[in-house]
């Protein structure tokens, strides 16, 4: 049975960094298309990024130029670079697996059932 499991969120002070990391396990990462999701209180779930198994990306406009997402096939794991954050990047952060890479482009009101892997999430809060 797969796995993700996000770890690297915090507390920053607006124009800080993080970088989120998502670890897989139980399916072969290489081939699943992956993105990161956000959501916070009382706001709808966002998808942020993605990356499919050919290394292509997509972002959202909120968060182009300021956030990268990457993968490293040998360690099985998704990361998400985030810079310059504001505060209205606090949210908790999910990442989620698919091999349909099309769930990632459509993924607005997508419940996270919908993926075939999906995150426990963390935390990121940017203070002013």
């Amino acid at each position: 049975q797969g796995q993700l499991v996000e770890s690297g969120g915090g507390s920053v002070q607006s124009g800080g960094s993080l970088r989120l990391s998502c670890a897989a396990s139980g399916y072969t990462f290489s081939r699943f298309s992956m993105g990161w999701f956000r959501q916070a209180p009382g706001k709808e779930r966002e998808g942020i990024a993605t990356i499919d198994s050919d290394g292509s990306t997509t972002y959202a406009d909120s968060v182009k130029g300021r956030f990268t997402i990457s993968q490293d096939n040998t360690k099985n794991t998704l990361y998400l670079q985030m810079n310059s954050l504001k505060p209205e990047d606090t949210a908790m952060y999910y990442c989620a697996a698919d091999r349909r890479w099309y769930l990632f482009r459509t993924s607005q009101n997508r419940p996270p059932t919908d993926f075939a892997y999906w995150g426990q999430g963390t935390q990121v809060t940017v203070s002013s």
